[in-house]
């Protein structure tokens, strides 16, 4: 792992489907974006950033997350996630991330990730 920089930011946008709706996910009945959906974007956007900082072999694996969902957000409308790098401990590294449309901030999040080597975990997982 090289040194990691805090205060490095990362920001993408994207379009909410219908397939992200919680209705389609089954995470409720409303035709919103849904929140493990939320969240899986606020993962990525953690995990884009802090792939910069990783040697060839590494990847980083989330551990902790904890959101608030707080306002909804329809089909079609674009939504930014961005993401900080607030902390580095070892191996570990916490994130704040920000969920946005147009209007409203529809989510925040504090995130761990911590850097692995993929092939030592992947061997791991399957035992």
């Amino acid at each position: 792992m090289k040194e990691i920089t805090i205060g490095t930011t990362f920001s993408e946008t994207h379009t909410v489907t219908e397939n992200e709706l919680a209705n389609h996910v089954g995470s409720g009945e409303v035709a919103v974006f849904a929140t493990p959906m939320m969240i899986a974007h606020m993962e990525h956007a953690a995990a884009t950033l802090l792939k910069e900082f990783l040697e060839d072999g590494e990847t980083s694996v989330g551990v902790m997350i904890h959101t608030t969902h707080d306002a909804p957000t329809p089909c079609g409308k674009t939504i930014r996630i961005c993401a900080q790098i607030k902390e580095v401990n070892r191996k570990k590294v916490s994130f704040s991330i920000v969920a946005s449309d147009d209007l409203h901030t529809i989510g925040v999040a504090s995130h761990e990730r911590v850097v692995v080597n993929r092939m030592k975990f992947e061997a791991n997982a399957k035992g």
